[in-house]
């Protein structure tokens, strides 16, 4: 047996977090919430008269604990440490150190890109989701509480290059669907599925058109900040492209990437039903005020127009859905770490009343509450569980729209879980390289320009300040000059601060919230299911031949089978023995030692091939069934 303080040391800073300040005192708190979903859990047993489940071994919680905490496998030298650790608290203390990590946040961030179907670029126009992608990276590193979280995307408004109101861009991202927007936000926070609803009374649900309508309100009335001034350069310029040279380029950075990644109007409280709205209750063209569909009811007049629709809609969301809102991110929350929802699908809220177990729903809600909307913490309770070391239950749920709590269900990895566990493997911990940063550039074509002298912020807290066509105008002439002739103004210390700007190409062996995103079709992101960022969670686990082609012949051969640099071989060294270095090689990939029956199998492949032995091994293991799914 290694001394415990020995075998932490392998892992880089886990006393340290174990030891920091009211780490005692949280873990209290946290136990005990940990402990009353056992309790409930096991009262669900009794009712249903299930076998209570064996606890899962070391190896198996391991490879859990890093899959669903931090997204990837742990290096050869975590596992081995953590397997070689004899104490009783090391999974208690292993939770708290991959929670605190920086590979947790990434892990967050991948979750936040998917719910709220965030890409770098978008569609028809040459603005960018950057600053507002920082922002949601920001906000899961330093893991905002999830109200504060969806209270600020709800209710934010100004420029969107500014740290301080870069939210907006969950609006501007959609700019021109302000109803989808609406459908989508309903269906992230409230678990509502509304979108029906924006074309007739839903025929599955309770939401008439009337109802939607009146709580589009709320968001109604979005628009730009100032871009008026610039509308009818911006018409020369459109009109007359090639007589003007780059001139048009130049403005379409003020255009699109100021002007058109801002927002104003907080929301006027009324809005018009459609021209082909079909219910007696209301006529076409009719104004509507807003009003709330459930929960403790706000209303907004039908007669003027207001200001602050999108702040009493982020109140009414976060604070006046006192089951609802936390319920839906709680549930979110359970299928992260145990797998499978508390009831599913995850996006359609049911009353803790009406699920398989109201006490243990009921606490969880409450759960979220206390701990004040902390998802970490939140995380942590449900990974203290013994429920989530029980081992894995190959059988489907006895229910059908949710958890029966019997073991963890078998499900393929993400496509980020897998590539964040290969790039594991061929280059070590992805944690220690540097993060990607806000790009705050200003580019023309494709390339920066005025490196150094003006950044994206800078630019947007100039233009947004304009308040004439005349100051636009000259601006613009004073801005497209400078750009020509490379100068332009710029505080010292811009240059510093420019050369530390990191970002990734599509290649970078790197986090996949790193690259990005979404990946284009080729990346092996994309082949295994990354979402297109289109839609609301829409990655995919099935299986394709283009997957089966990527483990056989792309990224995986060239970076880590065949790559003797890999840190997996790395890992080997040292080894003295055929054994050990079959035990080595299955402890990184697989995270356990193999049993008698594959030892035997594994020696005789070595005998006989060599060195070439050892890269089968590893390429075997790599495609596995076990290797690509999470038990």
């Amino acid at each position: 047996m290694k001394p415990i303080a020995l075998c932490l040391a392998l892992l880089p800073g886990l006393l340290t977090a174990a030891d920091s300040p009211g780490h005692a005192e949280d873990l209290a708190t946290l136990k005990k919430a940990a402990l009353k979903i056992d309790q409930a859990v096991a009262n669900f047993y009794r009712q249903k008269k299930l076998p209570v489940p064996s606890v899962t071994d070391d190896a198996t919680f391991l490879r859990r604990a890093f899959l669903v905490s931090v997204g990837r496998i742990p290096t050869i030298e975590e596992a081995r440490a953590f397997l070689e650790i004899d104490e009783a608290s090391k999974r208690e203390e292993l939770v708290h150190y991959l929670l605190q990590s920086k590979g947790h946040s990434s892990h967050m961030t991948n979750w936040a890109f998917d719910l709220l179907r965030l890409a770098d670029g978008r569609t028809g126009t040459s603005a960018s989701n950057e600053p507002y992608r920082h922002w949601v990276r920001t906000a899961m590193t330093e893991n905002m509480p999830w109200d504060r979280f969806a209270s600020t995307l709800l209710s934010a408004e100004g420029d969107g290059w500014d740290p301080k109101t870069a939210a907006v861009g969950y609006y501007t991202r959609d700019r021109g669907m302000p109803l989808d927007n609406l459908a989508n936000s309903m269906r992230i926070f409230l678990g509502s599925r509304m979108e029906c609803a924006q074309c007739h009374d839903d025929p599955f649900g309770e939401t008439e058109r009337h109802d939607f309508y009146q709580l589009a309100a709320f968001t109604h009335g979005q628009d730009t900040l100032k871009q008026k001034y610039m509308a009818p350069l911006w018409s020369e310029l459109r009109d007359d492209r090639r007589a003007m040279g780059p001139d048009y380029n130049i403005a379409q950075i003020m255009w699109d990437k100021v002007y058109g990644m801002s927002l104003s109007g907080g929301g006027t409280g009324r809005i018009s039903l459609p021209s082909d709205y079909q219910y007696r209750d209301a006529d076409p063209g009719e104004m509507v005020g807003a009003k709330t569909p459930f929960g403790k009811s706000v209303r907004m007049s039908d007669k003027k127009d207001e200001e602050e629709g999108r702040k009493l809609f982020a109140e009414w969301v976060t604070t006046k859905n006192p089951e609802q809102f936390p319920s839906v991110i709680a549930n979110r929350m359970w299928k992260r770490i145990m797998g499978k929802g508390f009831y599913e699908p995850v996006d359609e809220f049911i009353p803790a009343k009406s699920t398989q177990s109201p006490e243990l729903m009921a606490h969880l809600v409450q759960t979220m509450i206390d701990l004040k909307y902390d998802l970490r913490d939140f995380q942590h309770v449900l990974m203290l569980t013994k429920t989530f070391q029980f081992a894995t239950n190959p059988n489907a749920s006895t229910v059908e729209t949710g958890d029966d709590f019997h073991g963890r269900k078998i499900e393929r990895l993400t496509s980020e879980q897998i590539w964040d566990s290969l790039i594991t493997l061929a280059g070590g911990d992805p944690d220690l390289k540097p993060t990607r940063t806000l790009d705050d550039r200003i580019y023309l074509n494709g390339r920066p320009v005025l490196v150094g002298k003006k950044t994206m912020p800078q630019l947007s807290k100039e233009v947004l300040a304009l308040n004439s066509e005349k100051e636009v105008r000259d601006y613009f002439a004073k801005f497209a000059a400078d750009i020509k002739s490379g100068g332009g103004g710029g505080k010292q210390g811009d240059s510093m601060m420019m050369n530390t700007v990191q970002t990734y190409n599509v290649n970078a062996q790197v986090r996949a919230s790193e690259l990005p995103s979404p990946a284009p079709r080729s990346h092996f992101l994309y082949l295994f299911g990354q979402s297109e960022r289109d839609v609301v969670e829409a990655s995919s686990r099935e299986p394709n031949v283009g997957q089966v082609l990527s483990l056989m012949n792309g990224f995986v051969q060239r970076q880590l089978v065949n790559n003797p640099d890999a840190h997996l071989y790395k890992g080997l060294k040292g080894a003295k023995t055929p054994e050990e270095t079959i035990r080595r090689i299955y402890v990184a990939i697989l995270n356990r030692p193999p049993n008698p029956q594959e030892m035997v199998w594994m020696k005789e492949e070595i005998e006989a091939s060599g060195e070439l032995g050892i890269r089968n091994i590893v390429s075997a293991l790599v495609m596995s069934s076990e290797f690509l799914f999470l038990q």
